[in-house]
């Protein structure tokens, strides 16, 4: 068979924004295969409502499994359905979001259909019957090329970087009977503890405004935060690796090779110098700004815009002036 499966997210009865990303990039490998397009969507009773866009998104089969026990994600009943449906459907490959939920449900059934997983890709091709992946390696210095000779082939996806598609047709909706017994799992989830708020997390949001140790004092992260707020809804907030060390930050906010990678349209490093730990997180960022007061910083050389000045200077007026044109349109 040449289908291929999108394992979608979804949280709070709604579907994540990687959702539709996932689908993009099973339209891209269903079209060189020949294949159809197939979303897999797990959650609680009443999910089903919450497929509108999949279809529209390229999803040609919207597979719905409904159970109490799969409202919120579970690592043992997320990866016994997931593997089972990809097995039972006889498909070409399995897509995954690279997300926080999707590196931990991705290996998981890896690991129960005893197949490799290509992590955090960002361009797949079909040829010569097999998928072939390309992911960053070296701290994102250069991409390497992987054939995947398993069948299905699994893979997780960078988010932000394959865009959604709409295309016309409405896609039929499957519901799949649980057949797990959840008593049977060995771990229980006590609760989930948000973080962010309303803030996206910072490996999904469309743009990203990333302080470091130039802010110089936690308190100071207040103009970070009127910048994100001036950007908008979509954006997200991001921290060096020793700005979290520090405890100015949460762990969750980390950018880099011993935090989170992003990749979104537009990312501002503030106060950053660039070392290679943080360059590894968002150097495939579309457009890059810099603000930093040392002009040999490292950040510079993958940077897109750069300012050298004080920031405590720069961003009042970067803030008001990014308010004022958003204002005006």
């Amino acid at each position: 068979m040449s289908n291929v499966l999108a394992v979608v997210e979804q949280r709070d009865g709604a579907l994540r924004g990687t959702a539709r990303e996932v689908v993009a990039a099973a339209v891209g490998l269903a079209r060189d295969s020949g294949g159809e397009v197939h979303a897999l969507l797990l959650g609680g009773p009443g999910i089903g409502a919450s497929v509108d866009g999949l279809a529209e998104g390229g999803a040609e089969v919207v597979k719905v499994v409904e159970h109490e026990a799969l409202a919120d994600y579970h690592p043992d009943g997320y990866p016994a359905v997931v593997a089972r449906i990809a097995g039972e459907g006889d498909y070409s490959s399995v897509l995954f979001a690279a997300s926080a939920l999707g590196k931990d449900l991705a290996p998981r059934v890896a690991a129960r259909m005893d197949l490799p997983l290509a992590g955090d890709v960002t361009g797949l091709t079909f040829e010569g019957g097999a998928v072939t992946a390309i992911r960053p390696v070296y701290a994102g210095k250069a991409f390497t090329r992987v054939t995947i000779d398993a069948t299905p082939a699994l893979v997780s996806i960078r988010p932000n970087v394959f865009q959604p598609v709409d295309q016309a047709g409405a896609g039929r909706v499957e519901t799949v009977e649980m057949t797990e017994d959840p008593s049977s799992w060995p771990t229980r989830v006590v609760s989930f503890e948000a973080t962010g708020g309303d803030v996206p997390d910072v490996a999904e949001a469309g743009v990203v405004v990333s302080g470091g140790r130039g802010m110089k004092d936690p308190e100071n992260w207040a103009l970070l935060e009127e910048l994100r707020a001036a950007l908008g809804d979509g954006a997200g907030l991001g921290a060096s690796r020793a700005v979290v060390d520090a405890g100015w930050r949460p762990h969750g906010e980390q950018v880099g090779q011993t935090g989170k990678t992003v990749a979104p349209k537009l990312y501002f490093a503030i106060g950053i110098s660039g070392a290679i730990q943080h360059l590894a997180g968002m150097r495939t960022a579309g457009t890059i700004v810099a603000v930093n007061r040392d002009a040999d910083a490292p950040i510079f050389k993958v940077a897109d815009y750069g300012i050298v000045g004080d920031l405590f200077e720069v961003l009042p007026r970067l803030t008001e002036e990014i308010r004022t044109l958003r204002e005006g349109s």
